[in-house]
């Protein structure tokens, strides 16, 4: 694993409202992920872990701290060069897929194609996703985890150095989400991206290089893992 620090956030803080209606939901992070690490981010409802998403991928602003993305400080970034920097380095996957209902399954993945610049071969992806043979079908006419697989897919066609997934596998059933992150794995392993993988289910910490762990708006946990198990040792 390398060890060169590739994002890093320095007493980041966030909050929303005013007055007593003031909500702290991040309090002060500090941490460091290594180029090419597998992170998880773990926490109840409420402490945190989608704004921290949202704050790594420049859609929401800090009140304070700094946030550093591959030697860059995304948190002094105008709204204009935050656009560039995710179409640069950024792939999103949503636990609600998110694909266009009138767009093929190979379409939706050509979408964010065209907003790279190095993007990765289509059909080389359709082959490495199983989604080949459904390329031409609608999101409809397929299963709940190979429409995971194409948002997956549509994140990775730009070629992103750090891919951001809330919850990828918490609308699928036990061996669909297996299936789902051994597929993030050889990811991860054949394209060298930095993950940041935010979910519920405790069992994904063998998978992990790294683990973060969230209560209240603080980081509570911040541990790396010497011994990561291969997904399909992993059972929950």
């Amino acid at each position: 694993m390398d060890n060169e620090r590739f994002l890093k956030l320095e007493n980041v803080q966030k909050s929303y409202g005013e007055g007593e209606a003031r909500v702290e939901v991040l309090r002060k992070i500090t941490c460091e992920v290594s180029k090419g690490e597998i992170c998880v981010l773990f926490g109840p409802s409420g402490s945190g872990k989608s704004t921290f998403l949202n704050l790594v991928g420049g859609l929401e602003p800090a009140d304070s701290g700094s946030i550093w993305v591959n030697n860059n400080e995304i948190t002094r970034l105008s709204n204009r060069e935050l656009v560039e920097y995710r179409r640069r380095e950024l792939g999103f996957v949503f636990q609600f897929y998110n694909l266009v209902p009138d767009l093929t399954i190979r379409e939706n993945i050509e979408v964010t194609r065209f907003l790279s610049q190095n993007p990765l071969p289509v059909d080389d992806l359709l082959h490495s996703l199983g989604l080949w043979e459904h390329r031409f079908k609608f999101p409809n006419q397929v299963s709940g985890g190979q429409q995971q697989r194409c948002a997956i897919g549509r994140a990775l066609v730009k070629n992103p150095t750090l891919v951001l997934a809330d919850e990828p596998t918490g609308a699928l059933d036990y061996h669909t989400s297996k299936e789902i992150l051994a597929l993030m794995e050889r990811i991860n392993q054949e394209y060298g991206c930095t993950m940041v993988i935010v979910t519920h289910n405790d069992a994904l910490r063998h998978m992990s290089h790294h683990i973060l762990r969230l209560r209240d708006g603080k980081l509570v946990d911040d541990v790396r893992n010497d011994h990561v198990l291969p997904v399909s040792q992993i059972e929950w």
